[in-house]
């Protein structure tokens, strides 16, 4: 039956249930109607069943979630109520209607207490909404469920919950900007945050009638001030007059109206509450002198129906109360979802005209949430902040990961589809709305300049003779036909199709792809050499001849700008039998040296040449493949490939082609041509027509202090859409010793804000570093850290870099004096070139005519600049110099080509000299063994006096002997293993004019920075703080650049960088130290409380920016030392110092081959683990294991640290214990590194 009645006849309250049984025996004196026939609900039947005794029907819903305030089933018997049927049946008036909503079943209710329901019912006098297991205290599963969060159901606690939710990046922003201020009024759960369903007093309508009632109640206050003030009879004390009147003047104003002026008012109002009725009303209501920064906060429900949500009446209101709605949705955004539900949140707020609204993502610009934060605050009503946060796991959880939420906020906004801007309706209409979207600004800027050309040339009349005119016209156009017909001749327009496509990360790829498009041209085909992912699959069954070349990237992976084709050429199923194809392939058979990797080798390669194959292709010669172990790397394999390519297509050169594509020009042609650095770089940097610049000039510019990259996070993204890939530029200062004034301190702050990326890096090499500069700013950033009386020439390139020297030795004193010695050697072996200065300093050459015509070309003036000291094609490899006072090896001094250790006097208070070590350096090549890190031997011992003489020889016998054919071999390291020590000592004493002394003795003791405070020189102290792989950058709930800056605005002493990436707030004197300690601990910089391992960390920047990196470092080595801290606390370790050190690369930036413990990137996720370097860092370590992913570091380490917990001997460091215990070998010169 649809409907059936059960209970008593005479019942006058009576439940309807749908779908659930209600037994006679519990309703007791109540009936019972059962609806099956939920929809539609026959009116007649239920009529029929209920006793006209009715006087409450109560409507008995089971709901889990309730999203409205009253029930479904409430909204049909209302229907029913007021139909034809219930009029037939008469009464003198309709049934008290009442909404019982539970999650509960009603089979879940005993007699009584169903019974205590029923009296509670009979009670109302009208309608009402009621759970009655709520009335009853029944708390079953199901509502237990609707009352946790996703945290509590996986065993979290409120407040461990309320702790997940905080590290929420925004949450963090808000705290630290608004402090006490700061009142988030609806519930701070993680499902208000990822959109899972909430309570309702996580919804904006529930926040919103919380912040209507506290606007509402400081109305109230203020009225009640207002007549305090104006009632001459209320007696106030004048302190409590001029307190009120400042406050109602500047209420609105969060400087005025502050915690501390209110508390201060409270205190006068407590005392004298007492005089009159008005200064108690005033006293009542003190709660709401504060300015609060009041705010909602949430997400993804928020969005699927604006003007029901709530966040129209926020909107409308005109009340000053801010919103912060996160979108979540992971990029790229699918069709439908909730990225387009957002952006019409601002829309929709912008079209009120009233509101502020802002759409911020936090890892693409700190600096721009910050600033729409603040703008919102101050606004007076209310203001709208729609902020990104990408998630993947659907919850902020251990899932989250923050490389992935920067990498996708990244592209996001770079790519337009989460635009960043700013719109204030009280700004003049110059400034209403402001778009802070880099890209999306230049787009918009150049639109509108070519909208502007277009529209002057419309709006212009000119005068001009037609007959000139069309004869201008006429010659172009036969101009433009002669270009075309010598195209056709010579470039082949005419000939056979060829597409050359390449996957290439890192520009070999790339390379091989261009030369066989050249020789095609030659041969008199018509050429297309494009990337992979620029043509779609299918498009090759319509073309007749294809090379492809392919690197290989990772574990036998596709580079990124061939991942999209590969996919679409697996899925393909046309015919390919009308084209002929080809392969090279680019890789390292020694890469994977295990038997079950080999086939890694060149796979993409030999994937395409199957699969192209497969589709019905003809192969036109067999896959070819270069091998990075061949004496030539991949040349040699390229080299025979090409000759049986164009043997096989039997295509002649076109007479007149041009010249035959002689050898690449090499890095010593490219010196010696460059006109002492000149090269063609200021034009270069002058053409706006790309952010980048050619491969031979980006060489050059190395030696002016700056590298090209491109942001690695967005390749894959920009290439997909056909854009050039993000270009920026490294730049690195010259800082010889490491010490920087405050002044210049806070010039790189603000010169990392207006043309970096925000961030400050202080390298391993005791210098800055900016990254992100646009190829638009090098010059303006150039001039401005030369103001700051800072430079970047030699800062790189194949010279004498920056020289670095202990920052805080125990003997403090002498401290200044290696300072000045580093300044001192860094100024003597400097670059003699007036390039640097005519380039980026001066509007004209100031020395030499230094015309240049393009390309390889010789130059058509002769040169009138010099080098004494290096000659026209400088180095054959970079040289560094490092200057050590024992026992503190602070700066690695064997890592470096050449090394000065401080030899002491007894008394341990001067310096007599120095030895000379030679031949230190870290770079490798993986699975290359020729190429290998080594230590520097010791040459023997000079007074300090002719220290700037045994620099010069050491750097002239590498400029005359080291190895200017083969760039992997040619730093100092393997000049002094092909020679020998004693054939350098004598080359160097021949050009020092003198003899070197027996090496004198001295010894380490460990190679970290020493933290927190130390007494150095009488009335002076130092403090070192640990910076996290040198990063300073502003990161929600860790503004640490910002607090930097506030340090430096104070200090009068000094800063100095350490060559661990740290930070020296040194020379503060004894009277200042309260305070400097007092500013430290307020910014949380005095934090040492981390792990002795954490502390003795080091990692190089790898990606995005290092075109190098085959690996995260510096993002991923914070998250794996979490991970190892966890073991080494349950080992009792964790003020026992390890070095541990990671790189993206082989090329040994962070120093890993002398750390105790070391990871290696080898692909995307994957590390040689190396062991055992000595924690004074004099000995190399030992490869432990290949190509280990995160879950294999942890289970090999584990057990490793638990024995030396329990088996070390007293004061015996971790590298010490693994090579005594035969974990791995010890390493005892660089040439068995690989043993």
């Amino acid at each position: 039956m649809p409907v059936a009645y059960a209970g008593a006849a005479n019942a006058s309250v009576v439940y309807v249930t749908f779908g659930a049984e209600l037994g006679t025996e519990a309703a007791g004196a109540a009936g019972v109607v059962q609806v099956s026939l939920f929809r539609p609900l026959c009116a007649a039947a239920f009529v029929e069943k209920v006793p006209a005794t009715v006087k409450h029907l109560v409507a008995f819903e089971q709901v889990t979630r309730q999203p409205t305030a009253w029930g479904p089933l409430l909204f049909d018997l209302a229907a029913v109520l007021h139909s034809s049927e219930w009029e037939a049946r008469g009464g003198d008036k309709q049934p008290v209607l009442l909404d019982a909503v539970s999650a509960e079943s009603p089979a879940a209710f005993a007699a009584a207490q169903l019974a205590e329901v029923t009296a509670h019912a009979a009670g109302l006098k009208s309608p009402a909404h009621f759970n009655p297991a709520e009335l009853v205290g029944i708390v079953g599963n199901s509502d237990k469920a609707q009352n946790e969060t996703l945290e509590e159901q996986h065993g979290l606690s409120q407040e461990q919950q309320q702790k997940r939710v905080e590290q929420i990046p925004y949450g963090h922003l808000l705290r630290d900007m608004f402090k006490e201020r700061l009142n988030v009024a609806n519930a701070a759960e993680s499902r208000t945050i990822w959109g899972e369903g909430g309570q309702e007093s996580s919804n904006p309508e529930f926040g919103f009638g919380r912040l209507a009632a506290w606007e509402q109640e400081r109305g109230r206050l203020v009225q009640a001030v207002t007549t305090a003030l104006r009632d001459i009879s209320v007696p106030l004390s004048k302190e409590l007059q001029a307190g009120l009147s400042t406050w109602l003047s500047g209420r609105n104003d969060a400087a005025i109206a502050t915690v501390a002026l209110a508390e201060q008012l409270g205190t006068q109002l407590e005392a004298e509450q007492e005089a009159h009725p008005a200064v108690e009303a005033v006293f009542q209501r003190r709660a709401w002198l504060t300015r609060q920064s009041n705010w909602l906060v949430g997400a993804d429900e928020w969005a699927y129906d604006v003007g029901a949500s709530g966040v129209h009446h926020v909107i409308s209101s005109e009340l000053n109360v801010n919103m912060l709605v996160l979108e979540t949705a992971a990029y790229p955004f699918a069709p439908g979802t909730g990225r387009q539900r957002k952006k019409d949140i601002g829309l929709y707020a912008m079209s009120y005209g009233t509101a502020y609204v802002a759409s911020v993502a936090v890892y693409a610009s700190y600096t721009q949430v910050l600033q729409a934060l603040a703008e919102a605050d101050a606004f007076p009503g209310p203001a709208v902040v729609v902020a990104y946060l990408p998630h993947s796991a659907g919850v902020f959880s251990t899932s989250y990961s923050p490389i992935e939420v920067l990498r996708q906020s990244k592209q996001a906004v770079d790519s337009g589809a989460w635009p960043l801007y700013r719109w204030d309706p009280t700004a003049d209409a110059a400034r209403r709305f402001q778009l802070d979207s880099e890209r999306l600004r230049r787009a918009v800027a150049d639109f509108l300049r070519r909208e502007n050309a277009l529209a002057a040339a419309g709006n212009a009349e000119p005068q001009l003779d037609v007959s000139e005119a069309t004869e201008a016209r006429a010659a172009a156009r036969l101009a433009r036909k002669a270009r075309g017909d010598v195209d056709a001749l010579v470039g082949g327009l005419g000939g056979p199709g060829l597409l050359v496509l390449y996957a290439s990360d890192n520009g070999n790829g790339e390379e091989a792809a261009r030369r066989v498009a050249r020789q095609g041209r030659r041969r008199g085909m018509a050429v297309r050499c494009v990337g992979m992912d620029a043509v779609d699959a299918d498009e090759l069954a319509f073309e007749r001849t294809v090379v492809a070349v392919v690197s290989t990237a990772g574990q036998g992976e596709v580079p990124t700008n061939g991942r999209e084709f590969f996919k679409q050429l697996q899925a393909a199923s046309a015919n390919f039998s009308e084209t002929a194809f080809a392969v090279f392939g680019l890789g390292d058979s020694h890469y994977w040296p295990r038997a079950e990797d080999a086939l890694f080798y060149n796979k993409p390669a030999r994937d395409l040449d199957r699969r192209l194959a497969e589709l019905g292709a003809a192969r036109i010669v067999d896959v070819g493949l270069g091998d990075d172990q061949d004496a030539d790397g991949w040349e040699s394999g390229f080299g025979a490939f090409e000759q049986r390519l164009w043997g096989a297509l039997n295509l002649d050169v076109v007479a007149g082609a041009g010249e035959e594509d002689g050898p690449k020009r090499t890095d010593e042609e490219n010196k010696l041509i460059s006109n002492f650095l000149r090269g063609t770089i200021a034009q270069a940097i002058a053409d706006d027509s790309t952010g980048a610049v050619d491969e031979w000039d980006g060489k050059l510019l190395k030696f002016h202090g700056t590298y090209m990259q491109d942001d690695r996070d967005l390749r894959a993204e920009r290439m997909a859409r056909g854009a050039e890939k993000a270009f920026s530029f490294m730049i690195r200062v010259r800082l010889p010793g490491g010490v920087a004034t405050p002044e210049q301190w806070l010039a790189m702050d603000r010169i990392a804000d207006s043309h970096g990326n925000g961030s400050l890096k202080i390298t391993t090499r005791q210098t800055f570093q900016l990254h992100g500069v646009l190829k638009r700013n090098l010059r303006d950033t150039m001039r401005s850290i030369n103001r700051a009386l800072m430079d970047t020439i030699a800062a790189c390139g194949d010279v004498n870099r920056n020289v670095v020297a202990s920052a805080n030795p125990l003997q403090a004193h002498l401290q200044p004096e290696v300072a000045a010695l580093a300044a001192e050697l860094s100024s003597y072996l400097l670059p003699a070139t007036s390039a640097y200065h005519e380039i980026w300093l001066g509007d004209e050459q100031v020395a030499g005519s230094a015309e240049q015509t393009s390309g390889v070309e010789k130059q058509t003036a002769p040169v009138a600049d010099h080098e004494p000291l290096y000659g026209p094609t400088y180095l054959p490899r970079k040289f560094k110099i490092a200057i050590a006072i024992p026992p503190e090896n602070d700066v690695d001094v064997v890592a470096y080509d050449l090394g000065l250790i401080a030899i002491l006097d007894d008394s341990q208070r001067t310096i007599v000299g120095y030895n000379v070590m030679v031949g230190g350096g870290m770079g490798m090549t993986h699975n290359n063994r020729a190429t290998y890190p080594r230590l520097a031997s010791c040459l023997g011992f000079v007074t300090k006096d002719a220290v700037l003489a045994v620099a010069k020889a050491v750097l002239l016998v590498q400029r005359d002997h080291g190895d200017r054919v083969n760039r992997k071999h040619a730093r100092l390291k393997y000049t002094v293993d092909d020679h020998g020590l004693p054939w350098w000592r004598a080359q160097v004493e021949v050009r020092m004019g003198a003899r070197l002394e027996e090496p004198r003795p001295y010894e380490f003791t460990r190679n970290g920075d020493r933290y927190g405070w130390v007494a150095t020189t009488p009335g002076l102290n130092n403090f070192t703080m640990f910076v996290q792989n040198g990063r300073v950058v502003n990161l929600p709930g860790r503004p640490l650049k910002d607090a930097l800056a506030a340090v430096a605005r104070k200090h009068t002493g000094l800063f100095r960088l350490t060559c661990n990436g740290h930070l020296i707030v040194a020379d503060v004197r004894d009277e200042d130290v309260p305070a400097m300690s007092a500013l430290l601990a307020s910014h949380g910089l005095d934090n040492l409380d981390y792990s002795a391992l954490r502390l003795h960390s080091m990692a190089c920047v790898a990606l995005p920016t290092c075109g190098l990196a085959m690996a995260e470092s510096e993002r991923y080595l914070p998250r794996l030392i979490d991970l190892l801290d966890a073991i080494i606390d349950s080992a009792g370790l964790r003020n026992d110092a390890i070095v541990i050190r990671m790189t993206g690369c082989p090329n040994g930036c962070a120093r890993p081959y002398n750390a105790e413990i070391a990871f290696v990137g080898k692909a995307p996720g994957a590390y040689n683990l190396y062991l055992g370097g000595s924690h004074s860092g004099e000995r190399l370590n030992k490869l432990y294991r290949e190509t280990v992913t995160e879950d294999q570091i942890l289970e090999l380490l584990t057990p490793i640290i638990k024995q030396y917990a329990l088996e070390r001997l007293p004061a015996e460091h971790f590298g010490d214990f693994v090579i005594r215990k035969g974990i791995v070998k010890e390493t005892r010169e660089g040439k068995d590194f690989h043993d």
